[in-house]
């Protein structure tokens, strides 16, 4: 019989806990980038796609005015090619203007579509970062403690084992049969 335990998986066990220490470091750092990625988008769309469009409107409905002005100074002059040509203008500025005005509109849905569709998935990404963050924390503290239970108990006799040796060291074999 042994004098210890028979314990060698307990290398399995550690190698376990490294390859999930690196599994939640990597975890943790795609969710934040996930999460970061939803949170840019959103700022892109609120914020700058926003002013970019507001902006383009402006412009265009300002273009407009001027040549619906400049349309408006050739009728009272009366001169028939330059009408023409002006209300080309005017007609190409009002397409640009409700260009602008649709995708103005088309923003303002994404806006509402993208939060709507994007909070109940960054919420199950946030839980999924808290649980790695917690439960598996102590997950692999747990695993650090198995590993040194194992090896402690590796490193223990086994019952009996030590005793049983012992005994018949100190005794001779015929001795114990001559006892009533």
């Amino acid at each position: 019989m042994a004098d210890r335990a028979q314990v060698t998986s307990f290398d399995a066990v550690e190698s376990f806990r490294a390859d999930l220490i690196v599994f939640l470091s990597r975890a943790r750092a795609v969710l934040e980038e996930a999460t970061d990625d939803v949170l840019r988008t959103r700022l892109w769309v609120q914020n700058d796609q926003r002013r970019l469009w507001e902006g383009e409107t402006r412009v265009r409905y300002q273009k407009l005015e001027e040549v619906r002005a400049e349309l408006f100074s050739a009728q009272l002059s009366q001169f028939h090619e330059s009408t023409a040509l002006c209300l080309m203008a005017v007609q190409r500025a009002e397409r640009a203007n409700r260009e602008a005005e649709a995708k103005m509109a088309v923003l303002k849905k994404w806006d509402r579509d993208l939060e709507n569709r994007t909070d109940p998935l960054v919420k199950q990404v946030t839980q999924f970062h808290s649980f790695l963050a917690t439960d598996m924390k102590r997950a692999v503290a747990y695993l650090e403690q198995v590993v040194k239970t194992l090896e402690a108990y590796a490193g223990v006799p086994t019952p009996g084992a030590g005793t049983a040796a012992a005994q018949t060291e100190t005794k001779p074999a015929g001795e114990e049969e001559k006892q009533p």
